[in-house]
């Protein structure tokens, strides 16, 4: 017969809702470039960007698909600008590097509302705002069951829309989007063994207009943040876009100083993102997303899909601009680059000049020497066996409504034993149960199962070991059980020991 186990995860990621994760395993460049934000001029701070290599100043949708261009994401016909700004460690005498990313980024693409739509033509949105430095609610969350079902509060859900993962390989994973500003450097030198995990969810009501004048606008998140109801007027379903990027903070465990956003941000909640449509046309990604439906998640399953390999996206990056080759964006250097304030809050940051723009001098600081050696700003994607892992990671996940056995079941296709009952449990629009705990569970890593020649493998996820990027692979069985009835013999379920225990809170 087949595994219960795998049917039951197939019958719940398909129940929760379709997606596919686009990975970018490299970026196309680091840089104080803004095109949406500060288009035709210097952006106020660095950010690191994925995706189309027609990116730059005035980057539009014509400019990522003009002939020629280039995409770091593995399906060639996505040209989409995806970028964030880029986290420095600043030590206590005021010497800053960038510091480096693990495997590049991920950007999901899930359909929790009905009738999703494509992005337009032309369509561009920022997620997030650069300048607040407070988070204003409780921690963890509230229950879902007490957030507003009339979602006219975008800043309430703005603000639930940030994550900042402790990773941790040992333990049971952290749910995403738990946290909304940066744990404390003390809290992640002793929990954050394998780095912080940076997430950002993208609005995904909108007006039918593909961009507004403030940018944000023309979009609207529904009262769920990923789902529930749109506000009125914003009748139209986008994906629901969601980045992660890994950063290796544990690189800096032990070390005097703070984590800081390029835009002067040492609390975590200017964190924000920028999206600009560039797959090849609205037409084609409306057919993928009619078409490439698999609940496994992975873009190798979609037909429409061309794939190219990693080594092949590395080599797509853009011009950097004349005015920003000097800017010295990875350091070590005296101060974020450049000479940018760094803005604690928790009152909101405050404007200051951009070095570069009109009227403003430019000053390259130069690197500061006698630090410690560092590691190159991005790290390398290196595909591994699956057995050195077990823990799958990424996602928005659901957990099955409460009551009896049952696992969690997340977007990278993961799967776990029987959730720890949390401290209460709610019910959203579409009858799943979210969970919601002071604290995540802790747990003995379980061993990893090896693949076979010839394996059905159902789903993939990716996870960093060191400075490694691990693939795991999820395998479908037939299990064959003979067995002698009797009254003393209880059926025991037989769940995967692969663990994926990420519960939105």
């Amino acid at each position: 017969m087949r595994s219960q186990a795998t049917f039951t995860a197939l019958t719940l990621v398909g129940s929760a809702a379709a997606f596919w994760r686009m990975p970018c395993r490299s970026q196309t460049g680091v840089g104080r470039l803004d095109p949406i934000m500060d288009a035709g001029s210097i952006s106020g701070h660095v950010h690191s960007i994925s995706g189309g290599g027609g990116f730059g100043f005035n980057a539009d949708f014509d400019s990522l698909n003009a002939p020629g261009s280039c995409t770091s994401c593995e399906v060639t016909q996505d040209h989409s600008a995806y970028w964030t700004p880029t986290p420095y460690f600043m030590y206590d005498n005021g010497t800053a590097v960038m510091v480096p990313q693990v495997g590049g980024m991920l950007a999901y693409y899930l359909y929790y509302l009905q009738n999703v739509s494509a992005f337009p033509e032309g369509f561009q949105m920022v997620a997030g705002d650069p300048n607040i430095r407070n988070f204003t609610g409780p921690f963890p969350d509230t229950d879902l069951s007490s957030w507003p079902t009339d979602p006219t509060d975008q800043f309430f859900l703005q603000q639930r829309a940030i994550g900042f993962n402790c990773l941790n390989y040992a333990k049971t994973p952290e749910p995403s989007l738990y946290r909304h500003q940066l744990p404390s450097k003390e809290y992640m030198d002793a929990n954050c063994a394998d780095g912080l995990r940076f997430e950002m969810a993208f609005p995904s009501c909108g007006n039918g207009q593909p961009d507004s004048k403030n940018h944000k606008s023309h979009v609207a998140y529904p009262s769920l943040v990923k789902e529930g109801n749109c506000p009125k007027g914003y009748d139209t379903h986008y994906p629901f876009l969601f980045y992660e990027t890994i950063w290796a903070t544990n690189q800096f465990s032990g070390e005097n100083g703070k984590f800081v956003l390029s835009m002067g941000d040492p609390v975590g909640t200017g964190y924000h993102g920028d999206f600009i449509m560039g797959w090849e046309s609205a037409d084609f990604l409306q057919k993928a997303l009619d078409t490439c439906t698999n609940p496994s998640g992975q873009i190798s399953d979609c037909p429409l899909f061309d794939i190219q390999s990693d080594a092949v996206g590395a080599k797509c990056t853009f011009d950097m601009p004349d005015a920003l080759k000097d800017d010295d964006v990875f350091g070590p250097r005296d101060g974020l680059p450049v000479n940018i304030p760094v803005q604690d809050g928790p009152e909101p940051a405050t404007a200051y000049a951009v070095a570069g723009r009109a009227g403003v001098s430019t000053s390259s600081l130069p690197s500061t020497t006698g630090t410690s050696s560092w590691a190159v700003p991005t790290l390398s994607y290196t595909p591994a066996n699956p057995s050195l892992t077990s823990t799958a990671l990424g996602g928005i996940v659901v957990d099955r409504p409460t009551g009896g056995n049952y696992g969690s079941i997340g977007p990278a296709g993961g799967k776990s034993e029987p959730a720890v009952p949390t401290s209460s449990s709610s019910s959203s629009d579409d009858g799943w149960s979210f969970s919601s705990s002071t604290e995540a569970p802790t747990t003995t890593a379980p061993a990893a199962l090896s693949s076979s020649d010839g394996a059905d493998i159902i789903a993939t996820s990716y996870i960093t070991t060191g400075n490694t990027i691990v693939e795991l692979a999820i395998e479908q069985v037939e299990v064959t059980v003979t067995a002698t009835p009797s009254a003393g013999v209880k059926h025991k379920r037989h769940m995967d020991k692969h663990r994926h225990a990420h519960r939105r809170r």
